[in-house]
């Protein structure tokens, strides 16, 4: 009785004290905890609002040609995420405004983008960056790209991609970190903790989204969208490790490619969306569907209709639907036949909440709308979009030291398709990246070598087709000339998604004009700028240097002019192997060692022509012997290994040192060698730098195997680092 009347005691006071007032849910409560604010939602909401909160759709341009059927809907306030293609701030406000305050509940939508390598300000391609070899340099590429994605009011990108991506075929090559599974696990970390930052609700921190999930890489012969036949040890060695530490790394997302991965679609994969994702590895953001990929489940032959597509997209772990519309037109259906239980469609719900109240979305729905000169493009992110592009060019061939451009060369002939272009230089997914924004080339060269030497330039050829009618011009200037630069390359749309190509090699015209300009007999300079590895048997003996500069972004014009006058040292090195010729694929540095060493094409050499790790400075380094702290170690025990590297020529310069691990005799057979650590330092003239790598047994040395445990067994490792190796015994 005493607890009754003090309760109503209570309860009148408290109702007294709150009068005319209401109360304020927990989940408008800033400071309660994410997970009492999501549940106490979550409670609130009707089965309609839930299924709203898992659609997506565009607002704004489809900028993907692959896309073809943007739906363009008109917002409705209840919708749980858009794909936002604007850059004004205002526009994106007021959709949110919407959703605040027409909507019952007020959930806000969070504004999806891809960010893939900048938004304004352009960066080389993800492919590129890798070859940089400096996550510092990563990372913060992706601090400029989330603060203008967050001015413009996009909160979440759908980047980085880890497809680990060994056939430059496929397109998307471009868009991944290379061929190796711990360097695009590396390169992942430095994104997300770019993207997102210490917290994701700070003020300029955007949520990541790791694709595509998973083996989509390895499709058929490059073709995008097709089968990919992933045993479940390449599944776990190969394609596992980058996500893996983007997860623990906190990845906001994920998202499910369109492969069918060995039978079961990626995007109605239980095992590799619940299982492995939420149950082994602790997710507990949201996995976004890739566009039309629940549709696409119709297709790959495994739903009869976008019904049974979506059961099993929903039942295998994919909680937002990607522009399908498929979840809004069947899950109430599916619900209510108990083909997907409440239960299901709660747990996505709550895991798409989640990440809406980590971004700070509920307590800061609208972002702030500064005035467009303050947006994008400021001096201090192109200056840095410099640095990167310079870091990310690999100097493939030098013969006889032809570069730096040396004083008494005074006229030099600029050719080629190249040269001018503001376009196809930022590569594919250029985000909201514009042409009138480009320095280009010509202007790079221009600024670069103004008062000492005269650029002549002709443009030659087209990127493809046959007409040579500005062969003569290029001619003529090159003779008049003491150096010639040829620019040759590829189109944006020739790689990115869909950009399958049967061969490497560049359009007949362009080789031509290399050949022709050949014949004058004077030096001669090839800059490619590709989305991939190209084939260059044709066109290598004909070059003095070749120097490759992928797709290098808005201030690819000043970074690639410094490269050639000798301002920037270059200091990268292939994250992917150019093979000699596209027979030769699939090549990779870690491939397993084969049963008969004569086990390779006939009319071919074996080796490709420039492999990973690969690439060329200015100056000379050179490499002590390794050694190690100890011969023998145990497996709770470190190994430290040192090498010192010395600039012994005469430019200062950065050198990326790469260490390698080989287990020569194991269980099951393993590569011939793998990467399992990398650092990058400036060293001066006459200077030496000791590099160490600290050897982690149960880090470093561990392996897969196809189920996805890990093994580490004892006996003799081999660690290398520049083609030197040293030996030492692991015991128990």
């Amino acid at each position: 009785m005493r607890i009754f009347i003090a309760s109503f005691l209570s309860y009148f006071v408290i109702t007294l004290s709150g009068f005319g007032q209401t109360a304020k849910p927990v989940y408008k409560d800033s400071s309660a905890s994410v997970e009492k604010r999501v549940e106490d939602l979550l409670a609130r909401m009707t089965l309609e609002e839930k299924v709203m909160q898992m659609t997506q759709w565009t607002y704004g341009k489809n900028a993907n040609p692959n896309n073809i059927n943007d739906s363009r809907k008109k917002v409705k306030p209840e919708i749980g995420s858009l794909i936002y293609r604007s850059t004004n701030p205002a526009f994106r406000n007021d959709i949110q405004r919407k959703a605040m305050e027409e909507s019952r509940l007020g959930i806000p939508i969070i504004h999806g983008f891809d960010a893939i390598h900048g938004f304004k300000t352009v960066f080389p391609i993800p492919l590129a960056q890798s070859c940089s070899w400096n996550t510092d340099l990563v990372k913060q590429s992706c601090v400029i790209t989330a603060r203008e994605c967050k001015i413009a009011g996009v909160d979440w990108t759908f980047s980085p991609m880890v497809d680990v991506a060994r056939d430059p075929r496929w397109g998307r090559v471009s868009e991944a970190y290379g061929e190796d599974p711990y360097a695009n696990a590396v390169f992942a970390v430095a994104a997300i903790n770019g993207y997102q930052g210490d917290n994701l609700s700070d003020k300029y921190t955007i949520a990541a989204c790791m694709k595509h999930y998973i083996g989509y890489s390895l499709s058929e012969g490059g073709r995008d969208y097709h089968y990919s036949d992933v045993s479940d040890q390449t599944l776990w060695e190969t394609f596992m490790p980058p996500y893996e530490a983007g997860i623990a790394a906190g990845a906001a997302t994920v998202m499910s490619g369109f492969n069918d991965l060995t039978g079961v679609p990626a995007s109605a994969n239980h095992y590799t969306l619940t299982e492995v994702l939420k149950e082994k590895w602790g997710h507990d953001g949201f996995v976004v569907s890739d566009w039309g990929s629940i549709r696409n489940l119709v297709d790959q032959g495994v739903a009869v209709d976008r019904k049974e597509a979506g059961e099993k997209a929903l039942n295998a772990g994919v909680e937002m639907d990607m522009v399908d519309d498929v979840y809004l037109d069947h899950l109430a259906e599916l619900v209510a036949e108990g083909k997907v239980t409440i239960a299901t469609v709660d747990e996505a719900v709550r895991r798409i909440l989640r990440v809406k109240f980590r971004l700070g979305l509920f307590d800061n729905p609208y972002v702030e709308e500064l005035p467009e000169s303050k947006r994008y493009l400021q001096p201090d992110d192109l200056a840095f979009a410099e640095q990167i592009a310079s870091e990310s060019i690999v100097l493939l061939k030098n013969d006889n030291s032809i570069l730096p451009v040396k004083a008494n060369v005074k006229k030099i002939a600029a050719i080629g398709p190249m040269v001018k272009d503001s376009l196809h230089i930022m590569g594919f997914w250029e985000g909201h990246g514009e042409a009138r924004d480009v320095t280009s080339i010509y202007k790079g060269l221009k600024q670069e070598f103004a008062g000492t030497k005269e650029i002549l330039y002709a443009k030659g050829s087209d990127f493809d087709g046959d007409d040579d009618s500005g062969f003569a011009e290029a001619l003529k200037i090159a003779k008049e000339s003491d150096l010639v630069m040829l620019f040759l390359g590829e189109k944006r749309n020739w790689s990115g998604e869909n950009g399958i190509r049967s061969t490497l090699a560049l359009p007949t015209i362009q080789e031509r004009l290399a050949m022709e300009l050949a014949k004058i007999g004077k030096p001669l300079i090839l800059v490619l700028s590709s989305g991939r590895p190209l084939e260059l048997m044709r066109l290598e003996p004909l070059a003095d240097a070749i120097v490759e500069i992928w797709q290098p972004g808005t201030m690819g014009g000043p970074a690639v002019a410094g490269i050639l006058s000798g301002r920037y040292n270059p200091s990268a090195k292939l994250s992917i192997t150019f093979p000699l010729a596209a027979g030769q694929i699939p090549i990779h540095y870690n491939q397993r060692n084969p049963a008969r060493p004569m086990g390779y094409y006939q009319d071919i050499p074996k080796e490709p022509l420039y492999g990973f790790g690969h690439g060329l400075s200015y100056t000379t380094f050179t490499y002590t012997k390794p050694t190690a702290s100890a011969s023998q170690i145990k497996k709770s025990e470190k190994l430290i290994v040192r090498t010192e590297v010395k600039n012994e020529g005469t430019l200062a310069g950065k050198e990326a040192v790469l260490w390698f691990i080989t287990d020569p005799v194991a269980s099951i057979s393993r590569p011939i060698k793998e990467l399992k650590y990398f650092e990058k330092k400036l060293i001066e003239v006459g200077e030496k730098q000791v590099f160490e790598f600290v050897i982690d047994p149960a880090k470093d040395l561990f392996f897969y195997d196809k189920h996805g445990n890990k093994h580490l067994e004892s006996g003799e490792y081999i660690v290398e680092v520049q083609g030197q190796k040293l030996a030492f015994e692991l015991v128990d």
